[in-house]
């Protein structure tokens, strides 16, 4: 008995007129986004084919689907050791689960990937709003989202990286001088600091920050960066520590680099604080699992999470919402930081 043939979809569409299927999606779904040139191909190969519109599904993309949508374009190793992803992560989504709201969450490899995920769920109505995370300098996706405002979006970094998308930042300025007063407080004249990734806007930002507090005050301040993972901490370390004059602090922008980098500093023959003091952006549990405890710049990431979420939902409901703070860090004062060492020559 031969089989009924399948009904076309906008894959095969896509196949057979030579462009992505989210260019099939906007043409198909008369959407701005690709060219009259391409809209006009992609109606005749669709009539060609027979291809006639999934009523169920456009039904479903006219009323809401109750989901957020969420792209991580980051590497799986660095996600399965970075803590401050899946806090956040926690808190959006239950805050979501109290509204009968639901998270999809996509992993891309490559920005090119991500842009094409957040193409599509634009073209196809997927989530009801969006949120972006780690946005670097001149971001492709602001640009995107500013073209299609019909789509809901948050974007959680400084305002002068939202191109005016809604946006909900951390107070990193203030932090930034917070932690360098209190190293120089402590005596400490000489500080490096590991950063993130230099591609993401808010490594720059604490850059600037790092460099304005540190002129203030006459700190001297050396800066490398890293990709967030223990083994980017111990590379930065063991290049900070080996340079004459060496620090006698250092700020790590996450946790994971902090732990690594003080492992390593013992391995170097430095003890932390006596000879080096450790400290690091960010809080969790890993940071009263070592000893000496981890003095941090400590926020509210999984608050943050369910803050975003709340953010969100009123952009849904249709209400302005223009920037939004994060809740403050604050100074944990643990075992990791001390009075800096009396060096040789000085």
């Amino acid at each position: 008995m031969a089989g009924q043939k399948n009904k076309v979809t906008i894959f095969d569409v896509a196949k057979a007129s030579g462009v992505s299927s989210s260019a099939v999606s906007y043409a198909l779904n008369d959407k701005p986004g690709v060219s009259e040139a391409t809209r006009a191909k992609v109606l005749k190969v669709a009539q060609q084919l027979g291809w006639k519109p999934n009523g169920a599904a456009q039904s479903l993309a006219r009323s809401n689907t109750s989901r957020i949508g969420v792209v991580l374009a980051r590497e799986a190793h660095l996600l399965s050791v970075e803590p401050y992803m899946m806090e956040l992560l926690a808190g959006l989504g239950a805050e979501l689960e109290q509204h009968d709201y639901s998270l999809l969450l996509r992993f891309a490899v490559g920005r090119d990937t991500e842009m094409a995920i957040l193409n599509d769920w634009i073209a196809t109505g997927s989530v009801d709003a969006l949120l972006l995370v780690n946005l670097e300098m001149n971001d492709r996706r602001v640009a995107l989202l500013k073209k299609h405002p019909e789509m809901p979006v948050l974007a959680m970094c400084d305002p002068s990286l939202s191109g005016g998308l809604p946006a909900m930042r951390s107070l990193d300025m203030q932090a930034v001088g917070k932690a360098v007063s209190y190293l120089h407080d402590l005596g400490h004249q000489r500080i490096g600091r590991v950063g993130g990734p230099e591609s993401f806007g808010h490594s720059y930002i604490r850059d600037a920050a790092f460099c304005d507090a540190a002129t203030e005050l006459g700190v001297r301040y050396r800066c490398l960066h890293a990709d967030y993972t223990p083994k980017g901490g111990i590379e930065a370390t063991k290049l900070l520590l080996s340079v004459e004059p060496r620090p006698t602090a250092i700020i790590y922008d996450n946790d994971v680099m902090a732990l690594a980098g003080m492992g390593i500093a013992r391995e170097m023959g430095f003890d932390v604080p006596q000879d080096l003091s450790i400290m690091a952006w960010d809080d969790s549990f890993m940071c009263t699992a070592v000893f000496p405890h981890l003095t941090v710049m400590g926020r509210d990431i999984v608050g943050s999470g369910r803050k975003a979420a709340r953010l969100l939902l009123d952009l849904i409901d249709g209400k302005q919402v223009t920037v939004v703070e994060e809740s403050p860090y604050d100074l944990r004062e643990r075992a990791s930081t001390g009075p800096a060492p009396i060096l040789a020559g000085e």
